[in-house]
């Protein structure tokens, strides 16, 4: 029978191996359902300047990740459908937080080896603010270092972790900021849109 990409979709904090589509069944799905999760990211990111994007991870986003990694590299045994899940599973929001893929871009090669020398650290630097809180920096790259002596990676995974009472004022309606406050890179979005806020909100439960 088959299984549908949209109904699997629930506030889920771990993605089991059994929940996943076959290499076959996602090929027949692949089409719709991308469609499906790129639509859903337009009201998960968010821009701080020109050359940062963070993307905000959920069950969804995240499902799609591995289900194309399984198709990239056509793994089908189940150690390595395990190994995938293990990776990827950490990246899905908790409950009492936001978990976020951080993107730093320039188009011109040259121009972003420089800009990455000169913005080590930049991923520590990366805040949310709920209104009237103190603002909560990212706790970047948990899984490995992505920064060397010469430069930062193009590519980092932030948590931003909420106390209970952030958490209520986010539920109660309370406006949301963003900003990075990194000596060589500032921005900031003084209110995030209310499509992704409202998308954001569905991560505390």
């Amino acid at each position: 029978m088959k299984r549908d990409m949209g109904a699997m979709h629930k506030t889920l904090h771990t993605i089991a191996r059994d929940s996943l589509l076959s290499l076959e069944a996602y090929a027949r799905q692949r089409k719709e359902f991308r469609a499906k999760v790129m639509a859903h990211k337009r009201d998960r990111t968010v821009h701080l300047g020109e050359h940062v994007t963070l993307i905000f991870e959920d069950e969804l986003t995240i499902r799609f990740q591995i289900q194309e990694m399984l198709r990239i590299e056509r793994t089908f045994e189940a150690q390595g459908i395990q190994d995938e899940l293990d990776v990827y599973n950490p990246l899905i929001p908790d409950g009492s937080n936001f978990k976020a893929t951080m993107m730093i871009e320039y188009a011109d090669a040259d121009e972003r080896k420089q800009a990455l020398s000169k913005l080590k650290g930049i991923e520590d630097r990366v805040w949310v603010q709920v209104e009237g809180c103190a603002r909560v920096y990212a706790i970047a790259d948990e899984d490995l270092e992505r920064e060397n002596d010469e430069k930062t990676s193009a590519v980092h995974f932030l948590r931003f972790e909420f106390d209970d009472e952030m958490v209520r004022l986010l539920k109660y309606g309370v406006g949301l900021a963003l900003g990075l406050d990194h000596t060589n890179y500032q921005a900031e979005v003084s209110a995030v849109a209310a499509g992704v806020r409202a998308s954001l909100i569905q991560d505390l439960d």
